[in-house]
């Protein structure tokens, strides 16, 4: 049976005044436990090697791929970058207006001619015309919060022969996402799913798969990683093992238990615990209800000052292009959305 938000929270230190996930998410105590018991062991290669390969599992599990559909590494720019070296020349990739810079950028500096075109979020999927190449997207976007309409997005695409990238940083640990909806997807686990930064993933349709270079390869991209060690004849793992980077080892260590506890939890119940608090919060600040739920509640503070008055309460909160940024996880309850309103006069 899948595990209650109830037991998920449980999982956590307490962390009342912390509401800011979408910076990055606090670790629950068995990632602790497992970083420290790593320092007080011997380094060991095999070891680190199953822990990776356990997360692997646990993020195929959580949206719902094959791990051999997963591969490793450690940040999602990197990941993005080997997607943008094999368009062709001249590709046109479409993303929304205001797109964290992470999945923009490797386009815009990829060269051979390739041309990144921005929309409006709301706006995107009618967007899309016969000459696009790729629609890179955030899910859930990070300056706001808002969450796209994936279905539309990929339903367009797939009508004008285009591809889908989707970066779901902000969305997986509190939203349910099917990664094989998408061509690709990528997602760095230091946020919603509170493991230590350094441990992202990319997951790839097979036929989208067999377009991109391996342009990263390592050892740990080897078919047999320790076979794999030196020379210039090592053969490449067949899965998307081959777009590998050789994992942080205490990243992964400490990434584990907390990918095991999110890939054992309900999804749906999460998402309706974490929006039902930003909804909650909505109400007590008088801000509109978002179209899609999300638990990352913004308004304009273009000076800092609303983001000052939490801080001095002893609220930790963030700062986006000119917005106040406040993100409700599992870890959160409602003394948390107390708190805020207090703090800010409502």
């Amino acid at each position: 049976m899948p595990l209650s938000p109830a037991t998920v929270r449980a999982a956590f230190p307490d962390s009342r005044g912390y509401v800011a996930a979408c910076t990055a998410g606090i670790p629950p105590l068995a990632t602790r436990d497992a970083v420290r018991a790593d320092l007080d062991a011997w380094p060991d290669p095999m070891r680190y090697a199953a822990s990776a390969e356990r997360c692997r599992a646990s993020f195929a599990r959580l949206v719902g791929v094959d791990p051999a559909a997963v591969a490793l590494g450690a940040q999602t720019s990197a990941m993005v970058s080997l997607v943008a070296a094999s368009l062709p020349d001249g590709a046109i990739v479409l993303c929304p207006d205001g797109e964290f810079s992470s999945l923009v950028l490797p386009f815009v500096h990829a060269g051979r001619g390739i041309t990144v075109r921005t929309a409006p979020l709301d706006d995107l999927a009618d967007t899309i015309s016969d000459d696009t190449t790729l629609v890179a997207f955030s899910i859930v976007q990070s300056a706001t919060g808002a969450v796209a309409d994936a279905d539309a997005i990929v339903a367009a695409a797939h009508r004008h022969g285009a591809r889908t990238l989707c970066d779901a940083t902000q969305a997986i640990g509190w939203m349910p996402v099917a990664a094989d909806a998408f061509d690709a997807l990528v997602c760095h686990a230091y946020k919603w799913l509170c493991a230590p930064r350094g441990v992202a993933f990319l997951t790839l349709r097979e036929d989208f798969a067999t377009s991109i270079g391996p342009r990263q390869a390592g050892w740990y991209a080897g078919a047999d990683p320790w076979a794999s060690c030196y020379g210039t004849d090592a053969t490449l793992a067949a899965s998307a093992r081959r777009f590998d980077v050789s994992p942080a080892w205490q990243a992964f260590v400490g990434a584990e238990p907390a990918l095991a506890l999110f890939a054992a939890a309900d999804p749906q119940g999460l998402r309706d615990e974490v929006t039902g608090l930003a909804d909650a919060l909505r109400r007590r600040l008088d801000l509109p209800t978002p179209a899609r739920a999300t638990p990352i509640v913004t308004w304009r503070d273009a000076g800092g000052a609303d983001v000052s008055r939490l801080r001095a309460a002893g609220i930790v909160a963030s700062s986006r292009a000119g917005n106040a940024r406040v993100a409700l996880h599992v870890f959160n309850d409602d003394r948390d959305v107390e708190d805020l309103a207090r703090a800010l006069g409502r």
